[in-house]
């Protein structure tokens, strides 16, 4: 959430952001649903990942604002070899 009621919020941490998101489709049933959260510890949130057969994550500081653009607040991990050129859905490593 960056804005709430015409309230600029972006300079709340993502804390109080996603808990203004899930007050805002508290209700909606399963037409939203906020992102899945993983273990905060990063080894236990990777093997979360591979477990689930995911593409990666977005590890994000709780703590910081919102930040347009390039941040090192937010880092993007990807499984290697999970996409194919030209199908991002269907994994290239198979079943062993």
């Amino acid at each position: 959430v960056l804005y709430r009621a015409g309230d600029d919020v972006t300079s709340r941490s993502l804390l109080d952001r996603r808990a203004l998101l899930e007050q805002l489709i508290a209700g909606a049933g399963n037409l939203v649903l906020p992102v899945r959260r993983l273990a905060s510890n990063g080894l236990d949130a990777w093997a979360q990942v591979v477990g689930s057969g995911y593409e990666g994550y977005v590890a994000k500081e709780e703590l910081s604002p919102y930040r347009g653009g390039v941040t090192r607040s937010w880092l993007k991990v990807k499984v290697p070899g999970w996409t194919v050129e030209g199908d991002g859905w269907r994994r290239t490593r198979t079943a062993t």
